[in-house]
Order: structure tokens, then C-alpha cells, then sequence
């Protein structure tokens, strides 16, 4: 690695993000792997999955050999400026109302919240009106 070291912005390295043009961030560092798709022992869409962001993670997750680490200065093309990359995003999902789990139209749920309760009360007259006949 020269002492005249290419700093790329990320919004730069995150352009590259296919095929034939894929660059990744490990470590502060960006390495352009395009030359290794074909060859990465994981496949192709194992590589495109870190594009985009810091890779530093997901590489060190796999438990990289000594060999793959050593491999790596030949994709060596810069450094990251740290001050470009996006702090993280937290997600929020969308909200959702009421959620209707047993996937029943709306307009049916709204017609029993009305009935029903009326279906009560005359079941309860009912009732109430035939045990008071049998009363008297």
C-alpha cells in the first residue's frame, strides 16, 4: 500500500454495485473484487449482498482464512473517507390498523360489531319475556 493512498468517498464506492463492477468496504478499506465474482467461493450474490454498506461485518462473520485475507491486497484500490459513510438507519415499520389476522372483509367485521350486541340484548328480552310467562 503507497503512501499516496486513493481516499473514496461513499457515495462513490457504493456506485459499484454489480456484476461486472462490484467494490466493497472491509476495515476502512475499499477493494475491487469484480475480478473475483466468478471465483468467491461463497458465489457471486454473497458479494453484491455487501455492497452498499461497510462489509466489515459480514466478512469477519464468515471466519475468513489467512489465505483469503492475504488475497485481499490484490483488490486493494483505497481507502474509505469515514466521514462520508451514513450513520445507521433504525427501521420503523409501517403502522398498521387493526390488524385482521383471519383476513375477514372490513365491512363484515363492522356489520358484526353492530349485531351482535343486538343479537344479545333481544336474546336477553326474549329470555326475560318467556320465564316471566311461565311465572304466571
Amino acid at each position: 500500500m503507497a503512501s499516496d493512498q486513493k481516499l473514496f468517498a461513499f457515495e462513490e464506492v457504493e456506485k459499484h454495485n454489480q456484476t461486472k463492477d462490484c467494490w466493497l468496504i472491509i476495515s476502512g478499506k475499499v477493494y475491487d473484487v469484480t475480478p473475483f465474482m466468478d471465483d468467491h467461493p461463497g458465489g457471486d450474490e454473497v458479494l453484491l449482498s455487501a455492497t452498499g454498506k461497510d462489509a466489515t461485518n459480514d466478512f469477519e462473520d464468515v471466519g475468513h482464512s489467512d489465505e483469503a485475507r492475504e488475497m485481499m491486497d490484490k483488490y486493494y484500490i483505497g481507502e474509505i473517507d469515514a466521514s462520508s459513510i451514513p450513520s445507521k438507519r433504525t427501521y420503523i415499520p409501517p403502522q398498521q390498523p387493526n390488524y385482521n389476522h383471519d383476513k375477514t372483509p372490513e365491512f363484515i367485521i363492522k356489520i358484526l360489531q353492530f349485531l351482535v350486541p343486538l343479537l344479545i340484548l333481544g336474546l336477553a328480552f326474549a329470555v326475560r319475556h318467556y320465564t316471566k310467562k311461565e311465572q304466571d
